[in-house]
């Protein structure tokens, strides 16, 4: 376990998955501390997919590969470099276990940093191979809900500053489909239930915002969650589970009617061999 604090934050973060495992502010942890009961995770790495595969497989050069939901660096132990007192590199290089079953030579990075009362997470993809590579990646925190052990669920709010209304893609068997719900907005507010989740995820493409506040009028407390330059955002908690993921992506799972062909797949990135490519999500604590 990798930690890291200033006069404000603390984090830790654990080397299989380099995933984050504690998030505390002032004290209070922000961070969902993985009760089985609902959710064992806190906030799970998606690579070198985000989502569902159409079958659970894709297809590339002609060739037929099967992936989990998500991808598998969930699962892998990364190697770490601790630069500072305040952030850390952790990476996952390809090898012959990732290559069965993704055919792309990489390095594979979060680099975690702390600053005042800001955590940023940024993934650093390489492409180490000679020719084009395919790729998501995304990011699975969850949030704490109440932050205040006297309040309740429904006290909480998601703050959307450009957006009057959700458009929501409804998700069947883990697939997008062709459907929309819109969910409007009350003063930019869409107010935390846990029916929210009944039949899945909130999966958002069109989301003006570029930030999220999760707050309430009767707490002190909340997060500003900044997340530019991903095309596509993730609302989720599992049923009637205290916690919220605000979930940034760059991708997203298959379309019911996806042919298998991973070029082809919605929201896939195209990294030129040699190339890296970098992406960053921060959280602001109060």
């Amino acid at each position: 376990m990798i930690e890291l604090r200033n006069e404000k934050l603390s984090i830790a973060i654990y080397e299989k998955g380099a995933e984050l495992q504690s998030l505390k502010f002032d004290g209070l942890e922000f961070l969902w501390q993985a009760d089985a009961k609902y959710w064992a995770k806190h906030s799970p790495v998606l690579f070198p997919i985000v989502g569902e595969l159409k079958g659970g497989k894709y297809i590339f050069e002609k060739k037929e590969y099967a992936l989990p939901r998500h991808g598998f660096a969930r699962d892998k132990v990364f190697d770490v470099q601790k630069i500072s007192e305040t952030s850390a590199i952790f990476t996952l290089n390809s090898d012959n276990e990732t290559l069965s079953v993704y055919p792309f030579q990489f390095i594979f990075q979060l680099k975690y940093e702390i600053k005042d009362d800001e955590l940023s997470c940024t993934y650093i993809v390489k492409n180490i191979g000679d020719g084009t590579m395919y790729f998501s990646v995304g990011g699975h925190p969850a949030f704490s809900v109440p932050l205040n052990e006297n309040l309740e669920y429904v006290d909480y709010s998601l703050t959307f500053d450009d957006d009057v209304v959700l458009n929501r893609f409804l998700l069947h068997g883990g697939l997008t489909g062709d459907s929309v719900q819109a969910l409007p907005l009350v003063k930019h507010e869409l107010r935390l239930d846990p029916s929210l989740f009944y039949t899945d995820a909130i999966v958002l493409k069109d989301l003006k915002s570029r930030e999220v506040k999760l707050h309430s009028d009767k707490d002190p407390h909340g997060l500003l969650f900044e997340f530019e330059d991903f095309p596509y955002f993730g609302i989720w908690a599992a049923k009637n589970a205290p916690f919220v993921c605000l979930e940034p992506w760059c991708g997203i799972a298959d379309n019911i009617h996806h042919d298998g062909q991973l070029i082809s797949k919605e929201g896939i990135n195209q990294l030129a061999a040699g190339v890296n490519w970098e992406r960053t999500w921060r959280v602001k604590l109060f």
